[in-house]
């Protein structure tokens, strides 16, 4: 029996992903699942960029707003809650798009994650206090003596991650890239065509300033002080999300206005460089540029809907920068 085929648009926040993806999804009669780690949560619209429901009524999309504020989730919960819409897309033949820029998540849902032990929150707490004491770098180093790929992965301030694979390593006694090599991410349930959406360097950071801009107009930071007086504290993982950190420390006093929206850019901007790293060492990524690519975007759709997947490019094209 064949796989079922899925169509991921990736690339880098502020390339053009949910648009290509609207598009796409016009022409060839698809869903839309989407892949990012911040729209999953209720109440945070404005920070995290969502769909409008406009969009949404003209074309259905999944896993946005599954979770509140303060719940916890992980890519394998993704990987599951997203086979499942894909499972029953697939009975009502409808053709699937998956958009978004959370390179876990579509690695978790395309190829699975390995089975590592489950969260120990006691350890957490333990090297989160460690962090705070000694600072990020101490546990960045005491990683990088256990586990130096994992730790050369990492940037010593990714403290979410560092904390896991020190949380494996203790736990299993066996160092976190050696779970991921045995893995080899070997769960193949699907066919899929990965394409990649270029920009240069200089226009994605223009893209960046403008829809910060853009935010703040729509209303960040009351929809950030709307968050803290329903209750969700400042240290939850979804109020550490870029723009929803740097509003925070401005409304507690922290930053002056002008410096949180700079640090939100500048951040986003460092976030933006991190995603394209992650998809470009992807060799199945086939890379379009936006300008002038949409038009080869769905034909390549269209085709891979009929004939299955294309061969990868033999001359990969590297986004400018």
């Amino acid at each position: 029996m064949d796989k079922p085929r899925l169509i991921a648009i990736v690339g880098p926040t502020a390339s053009g992903k949910s648009q290509v993806a609207m598009e796409i999804a016009s022409k060839i009669n698809a869903e839309i699942i989407s892949a990012d780690s911040m729209q999953i949560y209720r109440y945070m619209d404005v920070g995290t960029g969502k769909p409008s429901l406009e969009d949404r009524r003209r074309i259905p999309h999944h896993l946005l707003d599954i979770i509140f504020p303060d719940e916890t989730y992980s890519a394998a919960k993704y990987k599951e809650r997203a086979r499942g819409v894909i499972d029953v897309l697939q009975r009502g033949e409808k053709n699937i798009l998956i958009a978004g820029g959370t390179g876990l998540y579509i690695k978790a849902l395309l190829r699975g994650l390995f089975p590592s032990p489950d969260a120990d929150q006691p350890l957490r707490q333990e090297l989160r206090e460690k962090a705070d004491c000694l600072g990020r770098a101490f546990l960045w180093d005491e990683l990088r003596e256990i586990d130096p790929t994992s730790a050369s992965r990492l940037h010593p301030n990714d403290m979410l991650r560092v904390i896991r694979a020190l949380e494996v390593y203790r736990q299993t006694g066996i160092p976190l890239s050696h779970w991921q090599k045995n893995h080899a991410f070997k769960d193949c349930p699907y066919e899929v065509l990965k394409i990649g959406l270029m920009r240069e360097r200089e226009d994605i950071y223009r893209r960046i300033d403008n829809r910060v801009d853009y935010m703040v107009r729509r209303g960040l930071g009351e929809e950030v002080r709307s968050l803290l007086n329903m209750g969700y504290g400042r240290h939850l993982k979804s109020m550490q999300g870029l723009g929803y950190k740097q509003m925070v420390e401005y409304l507690c006093g922290e930053r002056d206005f002008e410096e949180a929206i700079h640090l939100i850019k500048e951040e986003t901007k460092a976030y933006a460089k991190r995603q394209l790293t992650w998809f470009r060492s992807d060799p199945e990524v086939r890379w379009v540029h936006y300008r002038g690519g949409r038009r080869r975007i769905i034909e390549m759709a269209e085709r891979f809907l009929e004939r299955g997947s294309p061969k990868p490019d033999t001359a990969r094209t590297a986004i400018n920068g």
